[in-house]
C-alpha cells in the first residue's frame, strides 16, 4: 500500500462540482472525516436536471463550518483564478463536468465548454498556483468499444464511442502533459455507473423508478443484454478520499529527467451485474419501500429495445491497483445500495409533498 503523503487536515480544498452527486457526498464525508478544514465548493446549478435536487445537496453542505460556495462555470477562467488566487486550495478535486453519453449527442457545446475548456482553466490555475494534488473524475466511457474485460486502466484506451468519452479521455492525455511538463501531481478516477440517494435523474434507476411511479413503460436497452459495474456512491466518495491523501511522486527516471506525477485508477465494483437482474432488484426494492403495489404488473411495463447510439454492451472495472495501492475496493451490494435509494425516493419525494 502506498503511504500518505498529503495530509488533509488543516487545508484548504477546491471541489468543483460541489452540489453535484458525487461532489457533495463527497463534501460531507471529508467534513465527518477530517479535522479544520475549509473546502470550496464550486458550481454552476444548471438546469442539466431537477435544480431543486442540487439545492437540496447544497443546502446540506452550507451548514458545515469554513464551507464556501461558489456559483460560477470552470469555463469561466477569470472567474477559476480568482478562487485560486483568493483561497489558495492545496488540494484540488475536479468532479465539474457534463455528463451522460446520449446527452452528448443532443448537446455537444456544453461538453466541449465545460469538460475541455473548463479542465483546462483547472490545469491552468493548478500551474499558476501550485497545489499538492489535483484529482479528476475520468469515466470508464473512456474503454469504449473495447472487447478486453475486465477493463483495465494498462489497456490502451483510443476507440472512444461517445464524444463525452472522448472528451474524458482528453482529460486524461491533458493532466498527463500538465504533469510532465509543470510537474502538478494529478490522479484520474475512472468511475463505473454511480448511482444511490440523490443521484441523477438521467441515469436508468433514477428514471425507471419514475416512470414505474407514473404507471409508464420503461425501455430496457440492447433488449436487457447490458451488463454494467454498478458502484455505490459512498464506495466511489471512499475511494476518492483514499486517493486524494496520495500524490503520486515526483522522481526522475533512469535517465535523469523527471517521470510526470501522473496516475489513472478504475473505482468500479469489479461485479458486473446483468441490466434485467438490476430492474429486478429495483422492482423488488421499490415494492418493499412502498413505492410500488406488491401485485405491481412490471411485465407490461417494460419493453425490451436496441441498443442506444453511444452505449457499450459491458462495463467492467479491473480495480486491481486501487487494491494494490490503497488497499480497497468497494463493496456494496446491488440490493443494499439500491434499497436506500427506495428509501431517500420515498422520503424526499413522497412524505415530503405529505408533509
Amino acid at each position: 500500500m502506498l503511504k500518505s503523503n498529503v495530509n488533509l487536515n488543516h487545508n484548504t480544498i477546491l471541489v468543483t462540482g460541489a452540489a453535484g452527486f458525487i461532489g457533495s457526498n463527497l463534501v460531507k464525508r471529508l467534513y465527518a472525516d477530517m479535522q479544520g478544514i475549509a473546502v470550496i465548493g464550486l458550481d454552476n446549478m444548471n438546469d442539466y436536471y431537477d435544480v431543486h435536487l442540487k439545492e437540496y445537496r447544497l443546502a446540506q453542505l452550507v451548514q458545515y463550518p469554513n464551507f464556501v460556495f461558489v456559483k460560477g462555470n470552470i469555463a469561466d477562467k477569470q472567474l477559476i483564478e480568482e478562487v485560486f488566487t483568493e483561497y489558495k486550495p492545496q488540494v484540488v478535486v475536479n468532479l465539474a463536468a457534463q455528463a451522460g453519453v446520449r446527452y452528448s449527442i443532443i448537446a455537444p457545446d456544453a461538453y466541449i465548454e465545460s469538460n475541455l475548456i473548463g479542465f483546462f482553466n483547472i490545469l491552468e490555475a493548478c500551474r499558476n498556483h501550485p497545489v499538492e494534488h489535483l484529482v479528476y473524475a475520468s469515466s470508464s466511457s473512456v474503454y469504449g468499444s473495447n472487447k478486453k474485460v475486465p477493463y483495465s486502466t494498462d489497456d490502451k484506451v483510443d476507440n472512444p464511442v461517445s464524444l463525452y468519452a472522448a472528451t474524458k479521455k482528453s482529460n486524461e492525455l491533458l493532466a498527463h502533459a500538465y504533469s510532465k511538463l509543470y510537474s502538478i501531481p494529478s490522479t484520474g478516477l475512472r468511475f463505473f455507473t454511480v448511482y444511490g440517494p440523490a443521484g441523477r435523474p438521467d441515469m436508468a434507476y433514477f428514471g425507471f423508478t419514475n416512470k414505474l411511479r407514473r404507471g409508464e413503460t420503461i425501455q430496457i436497452f440492447n433488449y436487457g443484454k447490458c451488463k454494467r459495474d454498478f458502484t455505490y456512491v459512498d464506495d466511489i466518495v471512499e475511494g476518492v478520499v483514499r486517493v486524494m491523501q496520495h500524490a503520486p511522486e515526483k522522481v526522475n527516471g533512469e535517465d535523469g529527467l523527471p517521470i510526470p506525477p501522473y496516475a489513472v485508477y478504475n473505482i468500479g465494483n469489479n461485479s458486473p451485474e446483468n441490466l434485467m437482474d438490476f430492474v429486478d432488484i429495483l422492482q423488488q426494492e421499490l415494492i418493499y419501500a412502498g413505492l410500488l403495489p406488491e401485485n405491481y404488473d412490471f411485465e407490461s411495463h417494460k419493453e425490451l429495445v436496441p441498443m442506444q447510439p453511444g452505449d457499450v454492451p459491458v462495463t467492467y472495472a479491473d480495480t486491481s491497483a486501487l487494491e494494490r495501492d490503497f488497499g480497497f475496493k468497494p463493496s456494496t451490494s446491488l440490493r443494499e445500495g439500491l434499497r436506500k435509494f427506495a428509501q431517500w425516493y420515498k422520503a424526499f419525494y413522497i412524505d415530503n409533498a405529505e408533509g
